[in-house]
């Protein structure tokens, strides 16, 4: 059984930056895509990026490209998601899963992490 853990977040003002991670324990992710996913109050949670298990293949939301980049280490089982020029929109709870094959909408994932909080202020 795989657990996938997210830290990172965190309170920032607009325009500051953020990296998260997403641990995996138990299995190994290396030949799973992995997305990158948040959810606002009151809203559906949404994709915000996703990589293919090689790293070849990245996808990302209109609103964050430009922005976000994601990036992977297999050797540390690790996925991440590295947060520049933060809006005040881009406030979340941040969460990861794991996908066999690929896909960008959030049904096709599984093994949902706990989530991370990220906070910008304007």
């Amino acid at each position: 059984q795989v657990r996938l853990v997210e830290s990172g977040g965190g309170l920032v003002q607009a325009g500051d930056s953020l990296g998260l991670s997403c641990a995996a324990s138990g299995r190994t992710i290396s030949r799973y895509a992995v997305g990158w996913f948040r959810q606002a109050p009151g809203k559906e949670r949404q994709i915000v990026a996703a990589i293919s298990w090689s790293g070849g293949n990245t996808h990302y939301a209109d609103s964050v490209k430009g922005r976000f980049t994601i990036s992977r280490d297999n050797a540390k089982n690790t996925v991440y998601l590295q947060m520049n020029s933060l809006k005040p929109e881009d406030t979340a709870v941040y969460y990861c899963a794991r996908r066999a094959g690929w896909s960008t909408e959030p049904g096709d994932f599984d093994s949902w992490g706990q989530g991370t909080q990220v906070t910008v202020s304007s």
